[in-house]
């Protein structure tokens, strides 16, 4: 892939929250087309469904606005079947070729491209960017930016490590991580840029949102990870801290990393057997491609307006009739 590479872990989500490698929700019926495998494309032209698209939902709201509008599509104007499954990200990328078909949004993951994309008997493919550009970083409320207006440069971290102490960060400044499963490097970077703190981990994206939610209206000091495209930025404007710039390679060895998170465009992966079906419901997703803000807009209507995904994506659909179009086989 493209992307700079960020070691291990990856954001989490809000609704449908899970536990790894499990539960299978299915989705089918409810289109403009027609439902079930099988059926042919909605154009007349496209070759029909053969099987069952299975797309991975991995835990963060912002991927599962992306999984759900892709999924709602094939459904709707393909009238294939699709099935959402909620796994981790690792987990998702070990059933190519058996359980998943799509990962509609990949943060960068070195370590399994080389397993399941360049090995000699590769289940996985790289399809490409999804539109969406991830930025990962370390924030604190607005009110604190605004009281100690040089909090926001590491340099001057150490100074107020005190005020970030709590009963889990023995003694040192607390630095809130998101579900132990998302990509960061923050351990690395407290030890190399050597901050007196200790990250923490909140588990999961509902309660790092609460975390700095609740800090900015009771003026609590919090400091932690977040990132975007991530809706909840337009409710409370975190400020980001200035860690040393990013530079080509800075984060080579995640042992001695000591710099800022890439900007990082979020890729497709796709199950080899998918694409090789000639499926149209591959040609949606391969030609899928959205923006931070579109993708920020159906996270808000899931996690906040409390609406069911498919009927986020449903809404987003309807509001989009000219972007879904491009989609759409030819």
């Amino acid at each position: 892939m493209t992307a700079p590479t960020r070691r291990a872990r990856a954001p989490i989500a809000l609704a449908a929250l899970v536990a790894t490698g499990s539960l299978v929700l299915t989705a089918c019926g409810g289109g403009d087309i027609s439902s079930g495998a099988g059926s042919a494309a909605g154009n007349g032209s496209a070759p029909a469904c053969t099987s069952t698209m299975k797309m991975a939902v991995n835990p963060w709201v912002g991927y599962e606005a992306s999984a759900y509008v892709v999924g709602e599509v094939v459904k709707q104007k393909l009238g294939c079947e699709v099935e959402y499954q909620n796994l981790k990200e690792e987990v998702s990328w070990q059933g190519f070729g058996s359980s998943v078909d799509v990962v509609i949004e990949d943060w960068g993951h070195p370590d399994l491209e080389k397993k399941y994309v360049e090995s000699a008997s590769p289940t996985a493919v790289m399809d490409g960017p999804n539109g969406n550009v991830g930025q990962i970083g370390w924030f604190v409320p607005p009110w604190m930016a605004e009281k100690y207006p040089d909090i926001t440069d590491y340099k001057n971290l150490n100074k107020y490590a005190e005020m970030f102490k709590t009963t889990e960060s023995g003694g040192q400044g607390q630095l809130l991580d998101g579900d132990p499963s998302y990509v960061t490097n923050d351990e690395a970077l407290v030890k190399n840029l050597d901050l007196d703190y200790k990250v923490v981990y909140a588990g999961s994206e509902a309660a790092l949102i609460t975390a700095f939610r609740q800090a900015e209206q009771e003026k609590k000091p919090l400091i932690g990870y977040f990132y975007s495209p991530q809706w909840f930025l337009s409710e409370v404007k975190l400020a980001k801290v200035n860690l040393p710039p990013y530079v080509d390679g800075c984060d080579a060895d995640p042992e001695k990393i000591a710099c800022d998170y890439a900007s990082t465009p979020l890729q497709k992966v796709v199950a080899k057997e998918f694409v090789d079906s000639g499926s149209p419901a591959y040609q949606v997703v391969h030609k899928f491609t959205w923006t931070n803000d579109d993708q920020n807009v159906v996270g808000k209507y899931i996690a906040e307006d409390k609406m069911a995904p498919e009927a986020a994506a449903d809404k987003w659909i309807a509001d989009n009739p000219d972007k879904v179009a491009a989609w759409l086989p030819a």
